[in-house]
């Protein structure tokens, strides 16, 4: 996790830190709901980050950015993915954009 730091939220590294036992029971619960998923890592990734960009959750983005990257998002996948929920949401996926291409542009 130490590369991707950066990546990851103040928040999301407070909680980390200081509340140790909640963070290892929620990536846990995280780890065990990806492997029980039926859907290919990609399709995973594109979908949590139309997830993140209806709810406004834009401090995980760049993480998970890069985890679809990881998996083989290319950049168009990554912004229709971000725009998914446009006509269900609104234009509140519209915030999520450019902070998933800077995280596209900028990650390995």
């Amino acid at each position: 996790m130490d590369d991707n730091n950066k990546l990851v939220s103040n928040a999301f590294q407070v909680f980390m830190q200081q509340a140790p036992a909640y963070a290892q029971v929620w990536l846990g619960t995280a780890q065990g709901l990806t492997k029980a998923s039926a859907l290919d890592r990609k399709t995973e990734c594109l979908g949590y980050l139309a997830v993140l960009s209806v709810l406004g959750l834009t401090s995980g983005i760049p993480f998970h950015v890069t985890e679809a990257k990881q998996a083989g998002a290319s950049r168009e996948e990554i912004i229709s993915a971000v725009l998914l929920g446009l006509p269900a949401a609104g234009n509140i996926v519209i915030a999520a954009l450019p902070i998933a291409l800077n995280a596209f542009d900028n990650s390995d």
